[in-house]
Formats: C-alpha cells, sequence, structure tokens
C-alpha cells in the first residue's frame, strides 16, 4: 500500500473518530457554557493552535480579494454550524445530532446540483426522501409524536451550512492549498463569532473542570483535525469523496456518548437513523456508479 492510500485511510479514521467524539464533547461542555459560548472558546482555542502552526510552517496569507469569500464560507462552516449545533443539541443528544449531520452528502448532492451544474436525477430525490423520513422518526423519537422539534430544525441548519462550506471550499485549494485555506475559514469563522465575547469570562471562572477539558479537547481535536482531513481528501476526490467519512460516525457516537455521557438513544431515534443512513447510501452509490462510468467512458 502507498503512502498516498496511507494518507487517505489515516484521514477518513481521524473524520470518523474525532467528529464522533464531537457530539457527547458539545454535550459535556454544555453542563457549564452556552451554546454560544461554547462555540466561541472552541473556536478560539482552534484557532490559536493554527496560529501557533501558520507562524512555524510561514503560511502564506490570503489575497485580499478573497476575503469576502473567506469569511462567507467561514461563517458557514464554522459560525453557523457550530452555534446551530450546539443550539440543537441542548434538546437532541448526541447520537441522533450525529445521524442528522450525516445527512451532509444529501445536501451536497443537492448544492453541487445547484451551483456546479451537476444532474440531480429521480434516485437522488428518492434517496433525500428516504432520508428526511428518517429525520422525522429520530424528531419523535427525541420528542412526543410527531412534532419537528426545534433542535432537529437546529442540527438540520447546521449539516445544510456545512454542505454550502465542502461544495464550495474545493475552489480555493489549487490557489492556498487545502490546509491553508481550511486555517483562513476557521480564523474568519472564530473573528465572527466574537460577538459572543461578552460574559465568556465568567463563564470560564464558573465552569466545572470537566466542562472546561471538553471544550479544550473541541478545539485542539475535533475542530482542527478533521477538518484539515476532509479538506485533503476534498482536493483528492472531490466533496463526495471527503463527506463518505461521515455515513461512519453516528455508530461510534452513539457508542463514545453512552460511555461518556451514559446516553440511551430511544429505540425509534436508532431505527430513524437506519433509514436516513439508508437514504444517504442510496444517494453515495449513485454517485459512485456515475463516477465509474465516467472514467470508464474516459
Amino acid at each position: 500500500m502507498n503512502a498516498k492510500k496511507l494518507m487517505i485511510i489515516g484521514a477518513h479514521c481521524s473524520i470518523i473518530l474525532l467528529w464522533a467524539s464531537a457530539f457527547p464533547g458539545i454535550r459535556a461542555g454544555m453542563q457549564s457554557y452556552s451554546p454560544e459560548h461554547l462555540a466561541l472558546l472552541r473556536l478560539l482555542i482552534g484557532s490559536a493552535a493554527l496560529a501557533v502552526f501558520a507562524f512555524v510552517t510561514r503560511m502564506r496569507l490570503p489575497d485580499v480579494r478573497d476575503l469576502p469569500a473567506i469569511f462567507i464560507l467561514g461563517f458557514l462552516g464554522f459560525t453557523v454550524y457550530h452555534t446551530a449545533l450546539n443550539i440543537g443539541e441542548q434538546t437532541v443528544s448526541a447520537g441522533p445530532a450525529s445521524l442528522i449531520v450525516s445527512l451532509t452528502p444529501v445536501f451536497s448532492a443537492a448544492l453541487a446540483a445547484l451551483f456546479l451544474g451537476e444532474r440531480f436525477g429521480w434516485v437522488r430525490w428518492l434517496g433525500s426522501a428516504i432520508s428526511f423520513a428518517g429525520v422525522a422518526l429520530i424528531s419523535m423519537g427525541t420528542g412526543d409524536g410527531f412534532e419537528i422539534q426545534t433542535g432537529i430544525l437546529f442540527v438540520l441548519l447546521a449539516s445544510v451550512s456545512e454542505s454550502v462550506y465542502f461544495v464550495l471550499q474545493t475552489k480555493y485549494f489549487n490557489k492556498y492549498g487545502f490546509l491553508a485555506f481550511t486555517a483562513y475559514t476557521i480564523w474568519a469563522g472564530t473573528i465572527l463569532m466574537l460577538i459572543y465575547l461578552p460574559g465568556l469570562g465568567g463563564e470560564i471562572l464558573q465552569a466545572s473542570a470537566e466542562s472546561t477539558l471538553s471544550a479544550v479537547y473541541l478545539g485542539l481535536f475535533p475542530t482542527v483535525i478533521p477538518y484539515i482531513a476532509l479538506a485533503f481528501l476534498a482536493s483528492k476526490g472531490g466533496a463526495s469523496e471527503a463527506t463518505s467519512s461521515l455515513y461512519l460516525t453516528p455508530a461510534l457516537a452513539f457508542v463514545i456518548a453512552w460511555i461518556w455521557l451514559g446516553e440511551i438513544p430511544a429505540v425509534l431515534s436508532i431505527a430513524g437513523g437506519v433509514v436516513a443512513l439508508i437514504g444517504v447510501l442510496v444517494i453515495h452509490v449513485k454517485d459512485s456508479h456515475a463516477e465509474h462510468g465516467a472514467v470508464a467512458a474516459k
């Protein structure tokens, strides 16, 4: 096995493990922090670590003309994603939240059709319908009856914003490289999060050690490493290749949440997760067949 394949396998493994741990980590952090303050503290820690790396490696600065795009993508991929996910996880437990975020490939396919002109055929519509039926079941397992919980809608918003980020970021990889551009967008998202700075110091002083350690862990590991790994995979195989790792994160997230927080998911939420993942796989298998057909045609 060559070095490139090992790097790709390592990137997928880091995404699955670290991103799965982020969902229970958020729940642990919010035992002492508000959703907004936890998101800001997490991004501040991640940004500081990246700043040290950028200084040591003498990372180039972005061109001024690209700053609007960097801030827009930072806003979508980090400011909106982390804030909405944290708010959603106030009422949605870690496992179901990870299942909903795993719908990112569905949204990515739809956005690729919208922005990149890719065809969104009946198979993708079928996969999308199956996935959203799964979300409805997850919502029923989270709340009472058929009511769509507000927390579910916030986690869906996080998934959509993240999908836009993944689809639109790839055009800048050739210019800056996946690592540098990921750092730019994390810093931009952090700057936009500074509106939540008032009150953060007081929460840090009053927070439990477990919650603060969770925030530090989230900032140093799930915030930085999976995004760089995703950007690396997207630079090699596109957004579909990068987001394919998300299919496996929910199963591990359920296990970590059970061990870390003692969360036992409702049977209906698990059933909804299985249905949602079937929908995602329908789209992924269709896209994989299309890619193989294009290669064969060449």
